[in-house]
């Protein structure tokens, strides 16, 4: 998928005077460089009730160890929303469909009680896998103090920096 987020406008995020920049720099150190990565997400159509009436839902979970949170999505993406990249910055998708099932059904009952619990009439989800896999974009900021090098994770596509998890999991597939 395109980015909605440049890289000016990344090494501006990372390197803002907000809080949560201040704290990286004081703990991690430096802003030292920026690099894209992009994550193989699978797509699901969830269906449920909820307050009697049936709902459809699209959520995307990544498909290397279903760990990121999902994405959800009006529609499929449109050819115009998509690019053709040829990129080593790519992770491979790894999650056997077993696995990702039974991770997409908590995650998305999570997201589902969130809305309402009492709401829930039929807490029985029915979801079908989507054929194309599609790769969603990340910047990620590298930050050095003594040695050590820490990844600041930002979704390119939400425009939003995320947290621990996502840091730890970019950091886990740098380092293998």
């Amino acid at each position: 998928m395109r980015p909605n987020v440049t890289q000016e406008d990344a090494v501006r995020e990372f390197s803002s005077r907000g809080l949560s920049s201040i704290y990286w720099r004081m703990t991690a150190g430096r802003l030292q460089r920026i690099a894209e990565a992009y994550v193989p997400y699978q797509f699901y159509e969830v269906s449920y009730v909820m307050a009697r009436a049936p709902q459809t839902r699209l959520f995307a979970m990544d498909a290397v160890d279903g760990s990121l949170d999902l994405f959800e999505f009006p529609q499929l993406p449109s050819c115009q929303q998509l690019a053709t990249m040829d990129t080593r910055n790519r992770l491979e998708p790894s999650l056997s469909v077993g696995a990702a099932d039974e991770l997409l059904r908590e995650k998305a009952l999570r997201i589902i009680f969130q809305q309402g619990f009492f709401k829930v009439r039929e807490a029985s989800l029915h979801f079908s896998r989507k054929p194309d896999i599609v790769h969603l974009p990340y910047w990620l900021g590298f930050y050095a103090s003594g040695g050590i090098v820490r990844c600041r994770v930002m979704d390119a596509v939400r425009r939003r920096v995320e947290g621990a998890k996502a840091s730890a999991f970019f950091e886990q597939w740098l380092a293998a």
